[in-house]
């Protein structure tokens, strides 16, 4: 493995960058070549990357605009600091200059970043151009990434973390352009959880195609990925849908979203997602049990209510980076559940483009995204 050499002046100007002598061709597309340590793994794996701004052949550069830490890694931050926000921003810090991406040494999780298109080398298959505002569609822990304001403008009292610097994308990365029609912090919002619908759809939509529509149940169907999940399962054609909450505030906040309208979900019940016997009686008491479970909260203990809220032969989707593989594996062993777990990856093709049309669709579910994100409505 070669090193890109070191930083040189000029080097952020737009547009593709000339190799200098003795640099590698295009490099791994998968971006081994960015891997210091331990070398052969991939950059997700990797405990180091290689940060520095110079692209090979078939990489990206990004000017940040800011991080969107994904729920789990942002809980974990908040409450090992207590919330303040000096610590939260110094522990970011750390993470980044330590390890050259964001990659919360406690959930493993990242999240996902906007910025401006600042150089694209002349291999780069993304069709990506200098100048464009994009999102990418890809983790942060596998993103080479610098940050050079010390992130003062972040309050940390959001995910959304506004902040200066650079991130490199590889051959195979993903990135979309940002929508011009909805707000910078809102597509941001939606993109980071954009797997979530897409997955959802696709999964509920299999058994109405089947003859089979199911009913669906979405654990965290306040959030921001939850609320996109029930307007997937309902645009699928569910046969019912079921938004469960952790309190009567989300509650009346799911319900409202969908007047004067159709109601976004059927039921909206309260139950603690950690209560496993709470949380499947809820269900049950609303119409389930379920032929679909989504997971989409940010706490660990969870899968034991989801395996239990879900019928035989049903489907339970994870997209929570707080979810345990041996919990859930084990604890539906241990209760002789036939049901298929899958965890959502993230990625589905279209995902991002489906996922902005929610939002587009339905201001309900857009008024619920904006209510999470409002405290950072006016910065840039």
């Amino acid at each position: 493995m070669t090193a890109p050499p070191a930083d040189r002046a000029g080097d952020a100007a737009a547009g593709p960058e000339t190799p200098p002598p003795g640099r590698p061709g295009p490099g791994s597309p998968l971006g081994l070549h960015r891997v210091v340590e331990p070398f052969g793994v991939l950059p997700q794996a990797a405990w180091r990357l290689d940060a520095r701004a110079p692209i090979w052949p078939d990489e990206v550069r990004i000017r940040l605009g800011r991080l969107n830490l994904d729920a789990a890694s942002y809980r974990q931050l908040r409450d090992a600091h207590g919330g303040d926000p000096g610590r939260m921003r110094s522990a970011v810090l750390g993470i980044v200059a330590e390890r050259g991406k964001m990659q919360n040494p406690v959930t493993g999780s990242g999240g996902m970043l906007t910025g401006v298109v600042e150089a694209v080398g002349p291999a780069s298959p993304l069709g990506l151009r200098p100048g464009e505002r994009i999102a990418t569609l890809v983790s942060l822990s596998l993103t080479p990434l610098a940050i050079t304001d010390g992130l003062a403008r972040w309050d940390a009292h959001s995910e959304q973390v506004p902040c200066e610097g650079h991130a490199i994308l590889f051959g195979r990365s993903i990135a979309t352009v940002l929508p011009g029609d909805l707000p910078g912090p809102l597509a941001l919002a939606v993109l980071d959880v954009c797997g979530a619908p897409a997955l959802t759809r696709r999964v509920a939509g299999s058994l109405v195609s089947c003859r089979r529509p199911p009913v669906v149940a979405v654990i965290g169907a306040a959030g921001k990925s939850g609320s996109l999940s029930v307007a997937a399962a309902r645009a699928a054609g569910a046969a019912r849908v079921i938004g469960v909450v952790r309190d009567e505030r989300e509650a009346a906040d799911l319900r409202a979203a969908g007047r004067p309208g159709p109601a976004l979900a059927d039921a909206v019940v309260v139950a603690d997602a950690r209560d496993p016997l709470g949380l499947a009686a809820a269900v049950r008491d609303a119409g389930g049990p379920a032929g679909l479970t989504v997971v989409c909260v940010d706490v660990p203990g969870c899968e034991g209510g989801a395996v239990l809220a879900t019928a035989q032969g049903g489907t339970v989707i994870f997209f929570s980076m707080a979810t345990s593989f041996s919990a859930a594996a084990l604890g539906a062993e241990g209760l002789a559940a036939d049901v298929t777990m899958l965890i959502g990856n993230g990625y589905v093709p279209g995902h991002a483009e489906l996922a902005l049309g929610l939002v587009r669709g339905h201001p309900g579910v857009r008024s619920l995204l904006e209510s999470r994100i409002g405290a950072e409505g006016g910065q840039r």
